[in-house]
């Protein structure tokens, strides 16, 4: 027992053993298992604790469970559907996280480039603003609560998939509209608004991963003013034979000349900055600028136009002519 917060909290103290059959079933077999007969769990005190149903979902990292996590609930009936949702959820979350750390140590990556993009979007504060968003709507919809929980851990289980991997440009699209999404049922489906117009002609080529969603998630967090609607536009077209150009404007705060140089410079990326967009988002965007040149070459670049007041606009131009995706793959 790692933690019990709840009811029996004073009971089940951290180190506790393990007592249930559920439970270690759950860490052999690595499937979600649900009760709904009396279980007892006997405390660190030596006390019978009688619970009457429960959910008990595998934390796991890859195909090995390390853990669970564990739902109690005080009647059989509270035992439904979203419950179950949430649980396998939640679970799903902490399991994210887990990999996470593993790929950090895995010794294959080397490539120091592709790790930061995925601890970029991993994002604490918009973990936790999701998760309260989707807590806000168990009570009052619980079927929207459901679809986005179910989004979410597909979002994060395609963090996982695409890190340090090329993938299409539609990929990088999908995942950048699954992270609209939450951001949507956060501010109001009228705070954010977004289009996308892409190419058909670019949708199969081969980019790396987070070269467009980080740059959105730093518009919604840094663009969006108190009052108005923010609108984001993503465009994705061929620019000449053998390039490409991603545009991502907004219609927010933007920002002076000054900062807006600094957005894709190392120093912005730094916990000590100065700027505005420092912290958070110049590790992101001087993570976009650097691979960027390492895949495309020196004719590649990223742009950035904003003004106070008139919105942001970034410019990455891909040179396909010289990109070493051949060696990648």
């Amino acid at each position: 027992m790692l933690a019990c917060a709840g009811e029996f909290e004073e009971k089940l103290l951290p180190d506790s053993p393990i007592h249930t059959l559920a439970t270690r079933y759950v860490i052999e077999h690595g499937i979600v298992q649900s009760f709904n007969r009396v279980v007892d769990v006997v405390g660190s005190d030596g006390s019978h604790n009688h619970v009457p149903a429960g959910i008990i979902a595998p934390i796991k990292v890859g195909d090995r469970t390390v853990g669970t996590l564990k739902f109690y609930y005080k009647t059989p009936r509270a035992v439904d559907r979203t419950q179950y949702a949430l649980a396998s959820g939640f679970a799903e979350i902490l399991s994210t996280q887990l990999a996470i750390h593993e790929l950090e140590v895995q010794k294959e990556l080397t490539a120091r480039a592709e790790v930061r993009a995925l601890q970029a979007q991993i994002n604490p504060h918009f973990l936790f603003n999701t998760l309260n968003t989707i807590a806000s709507f168990t009570r009052t919809d619980p079927l929207r609560a459901r679809e986005l929980l179910r989004e979410f851990s597909s979002f994060y289980r395609a963090t996982l998939d695409n890190s340090g991997s090329l993938i299409p440009v539609s990929r990088e699209v999908a995942q950048t509209k699954r992270y609209l999404t939450f951001e949507k049922a956060r501010f109001g489906e009228d705070r954010v608004l977004a289009t996308f117009d892409v190419s058909e002609d670019v949708e199969d080529t081969l980019v790396p991963a987070f070269v467009i969603q980080p740059i959105v998630e730093n518009a919604v967090r840094h663009g969006m003013g108190d009052d108005d609607a923010l609108r984001i536009d993503v465009t994705v077209h061929q620019d000449g034979d053998d390039a490409i150009l991603i545009a991502v404007a907004d219609n927010g705060v933007g920002m002076d000349e000054g900062t807006a140089a600094r957005l894709f410079d190392e120093r912005s990326a730094r916990p000590d900055a100065s700027s505005p967009q420092g912290g958070g988002a110049g590790v992101a965007m001087h993570n976009i600028s650097e691979r960027i040149h390492r895949f495309y070459g020196p004719h590649s670049y990223t742009r950035v136009e904003s003004a106070p007041g008139k919105g942001t606009k970034v410019l990455l131009h891909l040179d396909l002519s010289e990109s070493i995706f051949d060696i990648q793959e």
